[in-house]
Parts: structure tokens; sequence; C-alpha cells
């Protein structure tokens, strides 16, 4: 707390350290003059001089105590004063002049003091000031000069004016920068007046100089007719000369001309012929040698194709003819193979009925014995009911019965002896063992029970 308390102080002294500088401190600009008055604002002595009883500040700062000193500023920068004078020449003769002055305070401090002590606090009546002393000075001058003094020398005058204004300038602290001299005005006519001899002379010397030089001009006008005419002259003969050589070579042109169009007409005759014989005779050889060797190929190939489709037949007849010879060999070896292995079986056959003939009968009972049993079964196909005793004894013995009664074993069994017996018949292929099925005689007979009508 207490260190806060110190940087606070230490800043607000600062703060008012900074404010009362800028209170007591003054800074002279560089086109200004600080004069400070009051308590101990003394400058040291100058050039002999005792102090002025106040101190004059150029181009820096210096302190201002408030209440006891006081500081004004003297402007040091250029001020222009204009001049309107009316006077008489030594001549008697009323002039007006019209000028403009400009002036300064000095940059010493003797004239910074002096202009002090007269415009410090009245610097807007220094142009005034200025303008009477020297409106007077012009007057004293020009009243001892005359109307061609006046013109002819303006810089005596205006040195004469500063010369004569040059102490009492002192006195005010003031410099001249310059002084001009714009206008001298006559009311009488007088600078008017003085220069008409002048002038008439002038226009006199420039109208005798007209005329020697109208006259100059027209002698150098006929030498230049007569030149020209000359020109004119070698122009017609030179223009003459030189159309007769343009006549000349535009003949030798034209002709050249016809040569070059002869020429070219023979050369474009050649160069069409040769465009012809490129672009239509030999395209059109081109294209006739192209169809000859169209039509022979095409024709090559037809010829090829033809020999072709030939060989081709040629070749299907022979490999047909071939498979033809291979198919009926096979089959007549097959024919002859079957031949063989049906004598083979009818022989086997015949041995084994020579040897056995009821073996081969009930052979061939057993393998047609679903066509036996359904002959059989047909018998009983009216009847609508039927009583069997004795079980399944009574079953079998009128199946046995029901057989032998339609006489289908009795037919089987003949057919199968005609068939043994008949040598070598013909034999069916569907048979087992090569033998035919046996017929049922259409003559044999089967009881049926008929089925009584409703």
């Amino acid at each position: 707390m207490p260190i806060l308390f110190v940087a606070m102080a230490a800043v607000a002294a600062v703060i008012i350290l900074i404010i009362l500088f800028k209170m007591v401190w003054r800074v002279a600009e560089p086109n200004e003059a600080l004069i400070i008055s009051g308590l101990g604002a003394k400058s040291k002595p100058i050039d002999g001089v005792d102090s002025l009883g106040f101190k004059i500040v150029t181009g820096k700062g210096t302190s201002v105590l408030p209440g006891f000193q006081v500081s004004r500023r003297l402007r040091l920068d250029s001020r222009a004063a204009n001049l309107e004078v009316s006077c008489v020449t030594q001549q008697g003769i009323p002039v007006k002049v019209r000028g403009v002055v400009i002036y300064k305070v000095g940059d010493d401090l003797v004239s910074i003091a002096n202009a002090a002590r007269r415009f410090l606090e009245q610097q807007g009546s220094m142009d005034g000031a200025i303008h009477e002393l020297f409106t007077g000075h012009l007057r004293s001058i020009i009243g001892n000069l005359t109307v061609e003094d006046l013109i002819l020398n303006r810089e005596r005058l205006t040195g004469e004016t500063r010369s004569s204004a040059a102490d009492e300038m002192n006195k005010l602290g003031l410099v001249v920068d310059s002084l001009q001299i714009q206008e001298i005005d006559d009311e009488t006519g007088y600078i008017t007046n003085l220069g008409r001899p002048h002038a008439a002379k002038v226009a006199a010397a420039a109208r005798i100089a007209e005329a020697e030089r109208d006259q100059e001009a027209t002698q150098r006008e006929q030498e230049a007719m007569r030149e020209n005419a000359a020109v004119i002259r070698d122009t017609e003969m030179k223009k003459a000369e030189y159309e007769g050589q343009v006549q000349q070579a535009s003949q030798q042109a034209r002709q050249e001309v016809i040569l070059k169009e002869t020429r070219n007409a023979e050369l474009e005759a050649e160069r069409t012929e040769k465009r012809l014989e490129s672009e239509i005779r030999k395209p059109a050889d081109a294209r006739a040698y192209e169809q000859v060797k169209l039509a022979e190929a095409e024709r090559e190939q037809r010829i090829a194709l033809a020999q072709a489709a030939a060989k081709e037949v040629q070749l299907k007849a022979e490999r047909e003819a071939e498979a033809t010879r291979i198919i009926g060999q096979a089959q007549a070896d097959a024919i002859r193979q079957k031949g063989l292995a049906e004598a083979e079986a009818i022989e086997a056959r015949a041995g084994a009925l020579a040897q056995n003939t009821e073996a081969v009968i009930a052979q061939q009972l057993a393998e047609q014995w679903p066509q036996i049993v359904e002959a059989g079964a047909q018998v009983f196909g009216n009847v609508d009911n039927m009583v069997v005793l004795n079980g399944a004894d009574g079953v079998e013995d009128m199946l046995a019965k029901a057989l032998t009664l339609g006489g289908t074993g009795l037919g089987v069994a003949r057919t199968l002896l005609n068939n043994l017996n008949g040598g070598n018949g013909s034999h069916g292929a569907n048979g087992t063992n090569g033998a035919a099925p046996l017929p049922i005689e259409e003559n044999a007979t089967v009881s049926t029970v008929k089925k009584p009508e409703a």
C-alpha cells in the first residue's frame, strides 16, 4: 500500500512539473524574436551599448516567470508596402510614381531592440510609416531629376532613395530588401511627346528601309522570274526528252510484256497439257488398268473358287463312298456275325432238345408264364362272386382246373413243340435265347361263370 501511494505521488509530481514547465518555458520561432521584460530580464551590453532593460531571445527557448516577467513576440519576416507619389520634376512637369518597398526587421539585436521600442505593440503600423518615409524621400529626389532621368535611369532613383532613407530605417530597426519603381505617368503627355521625334525618325527609317527592301525585292523578283523562265525552259526540254525516253521505254516495256505474255501463254498451255495428262489421262489409264486387273483377279478368284468347290465335292464324294463302303462292310460283318451267332444258338438248342426235351419245354413255359397266367385269369373276368372251399388247396385246385379247362397250358406246350420240331424256321428277335413268344390257340375254350344280370 505505501508503495502504491508513493508511485501515485511520483506520477502526480511529474505531471505537475510538466504543466509548470509548459507554463514557464517559451520558445522563439525562426521568424520571430521573444522580447522578455520584468524582474531580472536584462540583456548584456551589446557593441558598447548599455543594457537595454529587457531581454531579446531568437532561435531558442527561455524561461519566463509568470507574474514576474512578460514575453512578447516580434515578427522578423518580410513585409511589403505599396508607394504612390505625386511630385514635380526639375522641369516643373507633374508626374505620378508608383512602386513597392519590401522590408523587414533587422536580424541584429540593435535593430530588433529599435523595432521593439517603436512597433512591438503596433506592428501593423509599419506599412504606414514606411509609406510616409519613402514618399517624402521620393518627392525630394524626383524634384532634382528630369523626366528623362526618371525614364532612362531608374536605378539612380532607387539607389538615391534607399541611401537617403538608410539612416531613418536604421533608427526604426528596419532593413530594405527591395525598392522597385513600377510606373511613371504624367498628365501633360510629356513622356508621350518625348518619344515622338524618335518614333518619327524610326518610322522614316522604317519607310526608307521598306522602300529599299521593296526595290531589292523587285530586282530579286525579276531575277528570280528570269531564272524561273530559264529553269522552266530547261525543264520543258528535259521534260520532252524524258517523255520521249518514257515513250521509248514504254514501247520496249510493251514489247517485253507481249513477249512475256506469249511466253506465259505457251507455259500456260504446256502447264494445262501437263495438268490434263496428270489429272485426266494418267488417272484414266490407271483406272482402266485397275479395272483390267480387278477383272482378271475376279476371274482367277472365280476359277479358284470353282476348282476348290469341285475339289471339295470330289473329296466329299470320296469320303461318302468310303463311309458307305465302311458302313456296308460293317453291316455285312454284323449280319454275318449275327447269322453265325443264331446258327450256333440253333445248333446248341437242337442239341439240348435232343438230349433233354422236357427241360427245354419247362424253360419255355417258365419264360412264357406271365402270358399263361394272364390267359388263365381271363376265365374269371366275368365272375362276380366266387366261393372257394378247402382254403389254399381249393384255390390251387381251382386254378389248375381253370388252366386245364381253358387249354392254355396245352396250347403253349404244343406251340413250343412245334417250334422245336420246325427245324430251321424263322425265330423272333424278341424271345429269350432266340425263341419266339408262344401264342394261345384261337379255338381254345375257357370256362367262365357269367355274372347274373341285374
